[in-house]
């Protein structure tokens, strides 16, 4: 499975744009194989993303806010939740690694 993560290119909100590139940041620097998925670009794939998220995670009022990582087609969680596992070193079990996946030591 591929992690997904959903952002929006055209964003005005510098928040999210520091999101967005806190959950890119951590996946390249990981070298964890990754799409983005460009939710202001392809209707259907905002759609797509609105569908598939738990009803407790879709706001009151409004849409909910990028970046939202799926691995696949199962929902991980939102910026907040990505946070939450890095503060608790748990990003892999978030993203729905059973282990850290195997990097190969490119400086040796």
């Amino acid at each position: 499975m591929v992690i997904r993560v959903f952002i929006a290119s055209s964003s005005g909100s510098v928040a999210i744009k520091k999101r967005q590139q806190d959950v890119v940041g951590f996946l390249e620097a990981n070298r964890i194989v990754f799409e983005e998925v460009d939710i202001t670009m392809q209707e259907e794939k905002r759609l797509w993303m609105y569908k598939n998220m738990p009803e407790e995670k879709l706001p009151e009022k409004g849409n909910p806010l990028p970046p939202q990582i799926f691995n696949g087609e199962q929902y991980c969680g939102d910026y907040e939740d990505f946070f939450q596992s890095k503060e608790n070193n748990t990003v892999f079990s978030f993203l729905g690694f059973n282990s850290t996946p195997s990097v190969k030591d490119s400086e040796s």
